[in-house]
């Protein structure tokens, strides 16, 4: 869904914002807390939602997910370190960490907290298991193919650096450690159709059928897509868990008890709740060419530069109306950074688009929908441009869950550095 900004609709009311701009100076992440509520709510089949952070790590968010009994996918230690302060804990399988490698720090930290981990490489089965025999874990399978909506986002075969690709291998170092297999996971990338879904489906029955383990639980993994076109289609979420259910069921037919289904969404949960409020500050003409600049950067969204990914753009005055005129022209939409990259209207190589919009003034503001999955999360301080305020509507109510970083605080772990002349 593209969130609604209409005039009759108070809590995505553009001049309810306008006080947040005064505030907060733009550009601005708002998320609108009914929405993250809703796509919850149609996940509730699935025995488990586990909610993949770096799509959004905000503390707050995650403390909106745990409300509503969505466990974590962290696969960092900071992740863990949110998850912690956001009230999850490593009991009952809250927090579990993902990644194909360990680094010292957060494999001492997990054994200490016994956090679960979802196996990504052999070697990390023989780190866990001497530091802590008997440990849970999953094991992150690579079915040998792949898929998603743009080559960075598929996570299988033999171009992957994700999972095991031969699963038969870790067991065993398995069973040399005494390490508690409960959970298989297989995930091929973000976006995926049903002709692949139904492949993966099968390669996670065929896996567990060959592996034999006594295992509880099944992970669907993630990357369920979201319409960011208008002419996309949303995806049949009945449709998704049924190829899902199908496969536990075979899988617990086999072993002779029930199997738990995880689901482990990221993106799908989060992106529709979210858009980035920017103003216009530049108008020119090259050419043939009218570009549009305004005050984000891919420092602050990434995702057209990195993948060449579509965002609808609406178009407000600075009075908080939207823009509606018949004449429209050909705008290409960039940002302020010292980059030819930095255009927000792109194919994902690079070459550069126009999006029909309304004649723009400056002063005006541009909206990008469906920002709310890898916006703030994959932002960054490239040309020292300090980070955007996060805000969170809930109830028609305005809160600052992150406030605007100052560029004393960017500053502040370089100027405490003391080198003597």
């Amino acid at each position: 869904m593209n969130i609604p900004l209409k005039m009759n609709e108070p809590y995505t009311n553009i001049k309810n914002i306008l006080p947040l701009i005064k505030k907060h100076y733009t550009p601005i992440w708002i998320y609108y807390y009914e929405i993250i509520k809703k796509k919850i709510q149609e996940l509730n089949k699935f025995d488990v939602i586990r909610y993949a952070q770096k799509a959004c790590s905000n503390i707050n968010i995650l403390k909106t997910l745990r409300k509503y009994n969505v466990k974590i996918d962290a696969v960092s230690l900071g992740e863990i370190e949110r998850a912690l302060l956001a009230g999850f804990t490593p009991n009952n399988h809250e927090i579990i960490f993902t990644g194909d490698l360990f680094d010292r720090e957060t494999l001492y930290k997990i054994v200490d907290l016994n956090i679960t981990v979802n196996i990504g490489s052999i070697n990390m089965l023989e780190q866990i298991g001497k530091i802590s025999p008997g440990h849970c874990i999953w094991l992150r399978i690579n079915p040998k193919f792949g898929h998603g909506h743009n080559k960075k986002t598929n996570t299988g075969g033999e171009n992957s650096k994700h999972g095991i690709w031969n699963p038969s291998l870790a067991i065993d170092t398995i069973k040399k450690y005494k390490l508690k297999l409960i959970g298989i996971h297989m995930h091929i990338g973000s976006g995926s159709d049903y002709h692949h879904l139904k492949k993966v489906c099968d390669a996670m029955v065929h896996t567990v059928l060959q592996l034999n383990q006594n295992i509880k639980s099944i992970s669907a993994g993630g990357g369920l897509p979201i319409p960011y076109h208008c002419k996309d289609k949303k995806i049949d979420i009945e449709n998704y868990f049924l190829l899902w259910d199908n496969a536990r069921k075979r899988i617990s037919k086999h072993l002779n008890h029930p199997i738990e289904l995880e689901i482990e969404p990221g993106r799908f949960l989060i992106a529709e709740s979210g858009i980035l409020l920017t103003e216009v500050r530049t108008i020119k003409k090259m050419g043939k060419n009218t570009f549009v600049l305004i005050n984000a950067g891919f420092n602050d969204l990434m995702r057209p530069t990195m993948y060449g990914s579509y965002h609808k753009i609406s178009a407000y005055s600075h009075t908080g109306h939207l823009i509606k005129t018949k004449k429209t022209i050909n705008t290409i939409v960039g940002g302020p950074l010292c980059e030819s990259g930095d255009i927000f209207t792109q194919t994902n190589t690079g070459d550069v688009l126009t999006r029909k919009l309304p004649l723009l003034k400056i002063g005006d503001y541009l909206i990008f929908h469906n920002t709310g999955a890898y916006g703030a999360s994959m932002s960054s301080n490239y040309n020292s441009r300090p980070l955007i305020a996060e805000i969170l509507c809930k109830n028609n109510k305005f809160y600052t869950i992150r406030k605007r970083q100052s560029i004393i605080d960017m500053l502040k772990s370089e100027t405490e550095c003391n080198i003597p002349e």
